[in-house]
């Protein structure tokens, strides 16, 4: 039996994201992924339920980049930018939800009418939509998620949702995709009648327990969030795809193992999202080791964009004309 919106055997939905200007394909909004290659099977983007705090000096009111522009340090966001587009129309959206410091108020109904509202404009867009609520759940150094509220606030949401009769949507439980081991995903895991779809991050370390623990609960696996992130013999990240020396390095050192670690688990890995970020341009990762010197572009090095299309032009990578 397969889970919602899981594509056939062998075939793998690929999303790009994570901002208005990494993915591109809009007027005001022309540089980025979409302006040099065609449009993948969906469209990755963020939002949240923690009104009242605030991010890079902007100031949280609750869904922000959804229906309306947000930019909270790492890129415009506007969600219906796209949904208003007409040559969108097929593109199904991944959306990460985060409930950083809310996770307890969720849980105990005092964002009630938050998701409400989130429920209906989900049900109004008429596209499979791949929720990620509280999404790199076991991130506690940036996350602080309490598990019995971050459970607690997942099992709201579903129910609300179901009450609701949002049927567009499947609930992706994911990772951070490194150091959280059986037990640990067993222990904040809310449980197969709550998940779709099991996720995680692959970045600089990547390991195989989601998929593991997918393959166990018989859950299909969407590696949410994709970048290529190296480290140099001095403990520097960097990947810099605008650099052709240094993009030939990342491919050889990171794409390469990607993109087998997707085709060696055709079986359970069912989606990927890409991010095409320039990372050192955006406020929130200028001060960050991991990604301050990340320029995640595909379309800046001919070398990447070649090796790139020879991969995802491959028929098993569905893109929105697919459906």
């Amino acid at each position: 039996m397969k889970n919602k919106f899981e594509p056939k055997e062998g075939e793998v939905l690929f999303f790009i994201g994570q901002d208005l200007e990494a993915v591109g394909g809009l007027d005001k909004y022309n540089k980025g992924y979409l302006n040099t290659f065609e449009i993948p099977a969906g469209i990755t983007a963020y939002t949240n339920l923690s009104p009242g705090d605030y991010s890079f000096g902007y100031a949280i009111k609750g869904l922000d980049g959804t229906k309306n522009k947000a930019n909270w340090g790492a890129g415009d966001s506007c969600l219906q930018f796209y949904v208003n587009n007409p040559k969108f129309k097929n593109s199904m959206m991944a959306i990460g939800l985060s409930m950083v410091n809310h996770e307890k108020k969720i849980a105990k109904g005092k964002h009630d009418k938050l998701i409400r509202e989130f429920g209906e404009w989900i049900s109004s867009l008429k596209r499979p939509i791949f929720l990620r609520i509280g999404y790199e759940f076991d991130g506690w150094e940036w996350n602080n998620y309490k598990k019995k509220y971050f459970l607690g606030a997942w099992k709201r949401i579903h129910k609300i949702f179901t009450e609701m009769k949002v049927n567009n949507v499947a609930y992706v439980w994911q990772s951070k995709g490194t150091g959280s081991d059986q037990k640990i995903l067993e222990d904040w895991y809310p449980g197969d009648e709550y998940v779709d779809w099991c996720g995680y991050s692959y970045f600089n370390n990547p390991d195989t327990e989601m998929i593991t623990f997918a393959r166990k609960h018989k859950k299909p696996v969407f590696i949410a969030e994709a970048c290529p992130v190296l480290k140099d013999k001095y403990g520097k990240f960097h990947a810099n795809l605008a650099n052709e020396t240094e993009a030939k390095q990342v491919w050889q050192e990171w794409f390469v193992p990607f993109f087998k670690v997707i085709n060696d688990n055709l079986d359970v890995v069912k989606a990927f999202s890409y991010i095409n970020v320039e990372w050192k341009s955006q406020i929130m990762w200028q001060n960050n080791d991991y990604f301050k010197n990340v320029d995640s572009r595909i379309q800046k090095s001919e070398f990447i964009s070649k090796k790139w299309l020879q991969e995802v032009n491959k028929p098993l990578y569905l893109k929105a004309n697919d459906f």
